[in-house]
């Protein structure tokens, strides 16, 4: 549930400012899974494994939810540094 709860409001962001919106699909899509497209369900998910990884090295824990404003600062300099 937490994560849906991030999700939730990363969209309220998206929804209320394009920049941000712009920012977010970007970063999704740079976090999608190789051959997204040859695995059922066809959508361009996160790999699993990566994503507990990430919050592993970033906050201690494998199970970590990052704050909303660590996406949204992340999303902002991922888009500076392609």
């Amino acid at each position: 549930m937490p994560w849906l709860r991030l999700l939730l409001l990363l969209k309220l962001r998206a929804l209320t400012n394009p920049r941000v919106a712009a920012d977010l699909i970007v970063l999704g899509w740079r976090y999608r899974r190789r051959r997204w497209w040859a695995q059922f369900p066809f959508i361009p998910w996160p790999d699993r494994t990566y994503l507990r990884w990430r919050m592993y090295t970033a906050y201690g824990s494998e199970d970590a939810i990052p704050p909303v404003a660590d996406v949204l600062r992340y999303a902002r300099w991922a888009r500076r540094f392609p």
